[in-house]
């Protein structure tokens, strides 16, 4: 079953929100006050439509999805002003995880297959207005675009009737109650548009309705109920909170049932204040939310550790974490650890191997052989050359993360581990 998701959109044009593609009248003239109400209320993606004109409001433009991406909770998704494939690496590089071509456009239809094998077919959707669309490219949307977005509400069971593919539907306008209607049909994955703008802060409840007529939707579920916790004497659980990036400790707060139900039904970490005895929503005045990644109990399920998406500070003092009186300290060497990241990457690699998924780029290189993987790995040295030559530093990251990737492609074929290369490092 598809999960279905609720997903505003920004239409960018002078680096204001405008009202919609064919209406430029000024919404909000900071777009990223919208990306912060959209993550406080349960938004599942963004999609942000670049309406610029002429080359230096492009530029603007990009640097302002890029502001966006940094500051989302959501996946943030980048349509508009794409002219070939260039345009989408732009957007890639910004921090979108992908990509919309306007299948309005022949010249976007053309470059499908050349920008769906540089970046992958999960990298991109297409948008259409008419159904025709679907009938004409059949092959290629199926065998390089991972999904569609249709711009015409009223083609929905035409479209539903031509494709298996997911698709996402952009709706202005709409009586709340007939959104049931629309995810009823089996292969609408998410709802986008400004009946989602205009009504974002019913976000929640509308999921709980979904949820109701069983509607799958993007929510937290817990695996163990509030009776599973050993509680204090107090009836109330200590929660260590860590940021999901740095595993840095941010704080220790406690949790009453209240708070429990409330943080997995919300996906905002919220606590019961043992000083003011009450419910207390953590950010709800200072802003400085935290959105949950994840919940673990520990072996004798009495303390839970949080892991967060941190806005701001957690302490009330305005420090990132409220441990900062030192007590005491030997002096050590404090280093980052680069090597959980890429053993992470790596094993989601190795599991493809082994568990291959429909539609996986990565799936795709190991069906084509070493000969593909060693190609693509060449070009991907290649193109940092390229990328080095030019000023700046974004795309050469961007590029090594392409070669680092295919070349743990390489390691997982050939069944070498992160540990071999970094035991064969520490000998040199």
């Amino acid at each position: 079953m598809i999960i279905k998701k609720f997903v505003p959109c920004i239409y960018l044009y002078n680096n204001h929100a405008v009202t919609s593609l064919t209406d430029t009248s000024v919404v909000e003239t900071d777009p990223l006050r919208l990306v912060r109400l959209y993550n406080e209320n349960n938004a599942d993606e963004l999609i942000v439509f670049d309406m610029s004109e002429g080359d230096a409001e492009h530029e603007a433009a990009l640097e302002m999805i890029k502001d966006i991406c940094a500051l989302a909770e959501v996946d943030v998704i980048g349509a508009g002003n794409i002219k070939r494939m260039e345009d989408v690496k732009k957007l890639l590089y910004a921090g979108c995880k992908r990509a919309i071509l306007d299948y309005e456009k022949e010249s976007n239809i053309a470059a499908t297959e050349e920008i769906s094998l540089k970046f992958g077919c999960d990298k991109l959707l297409a948008s259409y207005n008419d159904p025709a669309v679907l009938e004409e490219h059949r092959e290629l949307l199926e065998k390089y675009i991972s999904g569609l977005v249709l711009m015409n509400p009223h083609q929905i069971r035409e479209t539903q009737e031509i494709v298996c593919s997911p698709f996402y539907v952009q709706i202005n306008n709409i009586a709340l109650n007939k959104l049931m209607e629309i995810f009823a049909y089996d292969n609408v994955c998410g709802v986008t548009g400004n009946a989602i703008n205009d009504n974002y802060k019913d976000i929640l409840s509308l999921k709980t309705l979904c949820k109701e007529n069983g509607i799958q939707v993007e929510t937290f579920e817990a695996a163990y109920k509030w009776a599973d916790f050993k509680k204090n004497s107090d009836g109330q659980v200590p929660v260590v909170v860590q940021d999901y990036r740095t595993r840095e400790v941010l704080m220790v707060a406690y949790m009453n049932e209240e708070a429990y139900d409330q943080t997995i039904r919300t996906g905002k970490m919220t606590y019961y204040s043992r000083s003011r005895q009450e419910l207390w929503l953590k950010g709800e005045t200072s802003g400085h939310y935290q959105y949950v990644k994840s919940l673990t109990a520990d072996c004798d399920m009495d303390t839970i550790l949080a892991r967060v998406s941190q806005v701001g500070a957690a302490c009330h003092t305005g420090a990132r974490s409220c441990f900062f009186n030192e007590i005491t300290k030997k002096d050590y060497q404090e280093t980052e650890n680069p090597l959980q990241v890429f053993q992470e990457v790596y094993d989601v690699i190795k599991d493809r191997k082994v568990h291959p998924r429909e539609g996986s780029y990565t799936n795709y290189l190991f069906d084509k052989g070493i000969d593909k993987i060693l190609k693509k790995l060449g070009e991907e040295a290649t193109e940092i050359v390229i990328a080095a030559k030019n000023p700046g530093a974004s795309e050469v990251k961007y590029e090594i993360s392409d070669f680092l990737y295919h070349m743990m492609v390489l390691m997982a074929e050939k069944d070498i581990s992160w540990e071999e290369i970094t035991t064969e490092l520490a000998k040199r």
